[in-house]
């Protein structure tokens, strides 16, 4: 592992599920202090929010050396931000692809919203890394997880809040199956069951089937992308 100056300092957007928990990992190997952050912004379903609390105790229990740079965690309650897009995430509603061609999981804005609260609470917290499990490689056609996107969020973080910050996104150029091997390569076995056992990346937010890949109902988009990665990287037959 390397080992970073103990003055730098990032904040992790940490969903609980299996994308941010490798950045959170990530994070953790690099610098030497790390916060998290979560927003609750009106989900359906609890299961991440939980799955938050689990992930930073089991990788402090997992990994001592990574233990003593885990900082704080901040939850951040938007609730009502949630409630304006009507999305198959926040409301009752079916997962397909909407006329814009967008699928309806896509939460206008939400990723935009996430770094402007990350950028103020960084601000006060002395972090000046942002770190985001945002990918246009394997992801579900959001464009708020652009890297083009992102960089126009960075600047104009800086020129608003006279930072320096920098949005880093570890992931945007892998796969889900090399997400996989970014997690083996970090915290070997360890790492990686433990986000099979403790993340939770299913939309619809069902923890009641376990698969080799983790919980999920399977089916979803979320969890097909997963199973897939997982299935890739261990070089088994993708399901159909």
């Amino acid at each position: 592992m390397s080992q970073p100056p103990p003055t730098d300092a990032a904040l992790v957007l940490f969903s609980g599920g299996q994308d941010s928990s490798v950045c959170l990992a990530w994070a953790l190997d690099r610098y030497g202090r790390v916060e998290t952050v979560g927003f609750d912004y009106g989900q359906r379903h609890a299961a991440e929010l939980e799955a938050r609390q689990r992930v930073r105790a089991e990788i402090g229990r997992g990994f001592p050396a990574w233990a003593g740079r885990l900082g704080e965690d901040h939850l951040i309650d938007i609730k009502s931000f949630g409630a304006i897009g009507e999305t198959a995430l926040t409301s009752d509603r079916a997962i397909e692809i909407t006329g814009r061609g967008l699928p309806s999981t896509f939460v206008p804005g939400r990723n935009l919203v996430f770094l402007t609260y990350a950028a103020a609470l960084a601000d006060r917290r002395g972090l000046t890394h942002l770190v985001g499990g945002m990918c246009e490689t394997d992801y579900s056609g959001y464009p708020d997880c652009r890297r083009e996107t992102l960089d126009a969020v960075e600047r104009a973080l800086n020129l608003g809040m006279e930072q320096g910050f920098c949005i880093e996104t570890p992931l945007m150029r892998l796969t889900k199956a090399e997400t996989w091997a970014l997690a083996d390569r970090l915290g070997g076995e360890t790492l990686t069951r433990l986000i099979v056992e403790e993340s939770h990346t299913c939309y619809l937010g069902d923890r009641s089937l376990r698969h080799a890949w983790g919980y999920g109902c399977g089916t979803c988009p979320a969890c097909e992308l997963r199973a897939r990665g997982w299935a890739e990287w261990r070089g088994e037959a993708v399901a159909t």
